[in-house]
């Protein structure tokens, strides 16, 4: 049976998330409320070059509205910076029904349920590392990974085999690991943001950096 790429909408590996998903259904129950799957450029998995990796569902915002990113004010940063750096198109109206669409990226999470307070647990984190490891491995072409906060960072580089104390997190860093190359950045969090831990310019050099690398690797290869 192959492995899938993306949980199903009943997942049942990390008993805590499961019941937090349940009692979100019986309170929201007109919301996603369920593993929130990655989403690609419409050009297909065969274009995708860059990968963004989140942390994890907000509640109110990829939970209610079953996209990464969509309906909160992490989003808002994210798909405002996708936008300045031709990597999304259309507009961004923080629902699912927007005319917003990638180009030539991806956009997912280390985990793929809501967790409580949105902090998983270590557990959690190494449940659902498979499912990474299978959108990553899901696109030939891809070059480069964004991660966003430690957590995502922490699981790529797990992900693709690496030790943590090899390669640390902090922000705008840029480890090549074979073919792919991982740029890391603080989380577009309100938070953060809020604490000017990340500006939107600092966030926005990360992408300029990310799409220096995949231009130097286009022209190698060419």
């Amino acid at each position: 049976m192959p492995e899938l790429i993306d949980p199903g909408r009943d997942c049942p590996l990390c008993p805590r998330l499961t019941e937090f998903r349940t009692v979100n259904q019986e309170i929201y129950s007109g919301w996603h409320n369920a593993p929130v799957d990655t989403w690609v450029t419409p050009k297909g998995d065969h274009a995708v070059e860059l990968l963004i990796v989140g942390l994890a569902p907000g509640l109110k915002g990829a939970n209610k509205t079953g996209r990464p990113f969509t309906g909160d004010f992490a989003g808002d940063l994210l798909y405002e910076t996708l936008q300045k750096f031709d990597l999304a198109e259309g507009s961004y109206e923080g629902h699912e029904g927007d005319t917003l669409t990638l180009n030539n990226c991806a956009i997912t999470n280390a985990v793929r349920c809501v967790p409580p307070q949105n902090k998983p647990t270590s557990h959690e984190i190494n449940q659902c590392r498979p499912f990474l490891k299978n959108t990553i491995d899901r696109f030939e072409n891809l070059r480069a990974i964004i991660s966003l906060g430690k957590i995502s960072h922490d699981s790529v580089v797990r992900t693709l085999g690496h030790k943590l104390s090899a390669y640390p997190f902090k922000h705008n860093s840029n480890y090549e690991f074979e073919t792919i190359v991982l740029h890391s950045s603080y989380h577009c969090s309100r938070y953060n943001t809020n604490t000017r831990r990340l500006t939107p310019e600092m966030f926005e050099n990360v992408f300029e950096t990310t799409l220096k690398t995949l231009r130097n690797v286009k022209s190698c290869v060419s």
